[in-house]
């Protein structure tokens, strides 16, 4: 790929440093209230802040420099991460589910034994890191059609994986929240937390993940001459409005304000969600 064949448009600089700002103050935010709330389920979901803040770093960049001069570095980080960012977000949601649902004591209304439940969910996860990841690298440094085709193929895949893996998530969250509904736990009755309303923002934060990805394979499908790609401000409202609505979300109702410590010795946290602490 030529130097000067990176992008379509002028990359706007004011849009790329306001999403700087946006990722890296709620990334800041989630930081305190992890240390603060010892919520350390809620690491990969930093991480995420940080990926999509340098994504849109190589981008302010590439703003900065003359039109059509743009240098490959950081069009590569650019492409790279904010495709890796969503994927991040993601890895902690899946782990909140697991700990509503075990500190619910409602096992026995998940379509999935806890024992797998998020073992499942971020296998899914890394094999779509894995797949976007090296579709992205080939993609970035593609100098034919030929390799530029295939990035986006292995892109596209990767994203697939992660809206049939997000999907089922989805459809997990749904049918569980309908059957303690239909008749809820012990637990449920007995704390007092609005722990519906956590649900209702995994759900928000699932979609907006949701939309964001569906907007990624269309655009990859539609190619680097389609209409998306064509236009910087699409990228803005369905990725990075998007991913900074679901971090703020999170930010406003933090999972711990349900999912404490006092609460945790009332709840048998699966073994996977343990293993991931001790490592965090």
């Amino acid at each position: 790929m030529a130097e000067n064949d990176h992008y379509k448009y002028d990359p706007s600089l004011a849009a790329a440093a306001i999403f700087i700002v946006c990722f890296a103050a709620s990334g800041i935010y989630h930081t305190i209230q992890v240390v603060k709330l010892k919520s350390w389920y809620f690491i990969p979901f930093i991480i995420g802040c940080v990926v999509e803040a340098l994504g849109y770093a190589g981008r302010a960049i590439n703003a900065s420099q003359e039109s059509g001069q743009w240098t490959q570095g950081p069009y590569i980080i650019q492409a790279l991460l904010l495709l890796l960012g969503p994927p991040f977000y993601a890895a902690s949601i899946y782990m909140v589910l697991g700990r509503l649902i075990a500190l619910l004591d409602a096992e026995k209304y998940s379509m999935v034994r806890l024992k797998w439940l998020t073992k499942i969910f971020l296998f899914g996860d890394i094999v779509s890191i894995l797949a976007q990841g090296a579709g992205g690298a080939m993609l970035a440094g593609a100098d034919s059609k030929k390799s530029r085709d295939r990035g986006q193929m292995i892109i596209i895949v990767g994203l697939i994986i992660q809206i049939i893996f997000f999907g089922f998530f989805m459809l997990v969250a749904i049918r569980f929240h309908q059957r303690i509904n239909r008749k809820p736990t012990k637990a449920s009755m007995e704390i007092s937390s609005p722990w519906e309303k956590l649900l209702k923002i995994l759900y928000g934060s699932s979609g907006l993940i949701l939309v964001r990805s569906l907007f990624r394979v269309i655009e990859y499908i539609m190619g680097e001459n389609g209409e998306l790609m064509a236009k910087e401000a699409y990228l803005y409202i369905f990725d990075a409005t998007l991913m900074f609505l679901a971090s703020v979300a999170f930010n406003i109702f933090h999972p711990s304000a349900i999912i404490n410590r006092r609460t945790k010795r009332h709840a048998r946290i699966p073994s996977s969600e343990v293993q991931l602490n001790a490592l965090a």
